[in-house]
């Protein structure tokens, strides 16, 4: 029997490697989805491959819908199926919204936002065929609380919810599940770059008082890829952060 294959957009670095990774361990074949590091992709694909998992990496711009096309038919060529979508490619453009140019806020809702309505749109036509499918859509707790300087990022990330509920209720009776992730601070790259002072105000409001670990959203993205009587669900993972008064 042929292995489950994942397809994960922003695959080559921070949470969408991770769980490129996490799914290759628990013994899932990985599309790795990636916009403009080959090289990074390329490696991540390697060290999947180092678990068994069979891998195919793909270029594609996900707020382009005739790529996304491209690249959902590239797998099904190759890999015959798709069981999971994980739609994590995602940007930042942060700015007060009195300073964001229009320009800033598209592209964020394009990539995130738009990007994830191509890929879902596109995945539920094979996964509809099949009569079975996941997706899980990763979120943000920006998009249920809001943050200043990132009005378009929380537009998007809200949306994401809203969309995620909306596909769950139009899919649910072919067999196919869709639930969303809504990560808090985590250590990646972008929370690297932050002022120390700016990172211990952050550690002040989460009730664990530790930034979170990519791992730790690749669980639950794999917890929800596995959960067969969940959808339609928000799993925030954010050490307590927004249940604080």
């Amino acid at each position: 029997m042929s292995k489950p294959v994942v397809l994960i957009t922003g695959a080559s670095k921070g949470i969408g490697a991770q769980c490129a990774l996490t799914f290759a361990k628990a013994g899932y074949d990985v599309v790795i989805n990636y916009s403009s590091s080959e090289a990074a992709a390329l490696k991540v694909a390697k060290e999947c491959e180092a678990f068994g998992a069979q891998t195919q990496v793909i270029q594609a711009n996900v707020s382009q819908f005739n790529e996304c096309e491209v690249m959902f038919n590239s797998v099904m060529t190759q890999m015959g199926r798709l069981d999971v979508l994980v739609n994590n490619a995602g940007i930042v453009k942060d700015n007060l919204v009195l300073r964001m140019s229009e320009s800033d806020f598209d592209d964020v809702i394009s990539i995130n936002l738009k990007g994830t309505f191509n890929c879902a749109k596109l995945a539920a036509k094979i996964m509809m065929k099949q009569r079975f499918g996941v997706m899980v859509n990763v979120s943000s707790v920006i998009g249920l609380v809001g943050n200043v300087g990132q009005a378009n990022y929380a537009a998007s990330k809200a949306g994401i919810i809203g969309l995620t509920k909306s596909l769950a209720l139009e899919l649910g009776s072919r067999g196919i599940r869709v639930n969303a992730v809504a990560p808090g601070f985590i250590e990646t790259d972008m929370t690297h770059a932050l002022d120390d002072t700016i990172k211990q105000a952050m550690l002040n409001k989460i009730p664990l008082k530790a930034l979170g670990q990519a791992q730790d959203i690749a669980d639950g993205v794999l917890f929800l890829a596995q959960a067969k009587y969940i959808t339609a669900q928000t799993l925030v993972i954010d050490g307590g952060l927004t249940h604080v008064g």
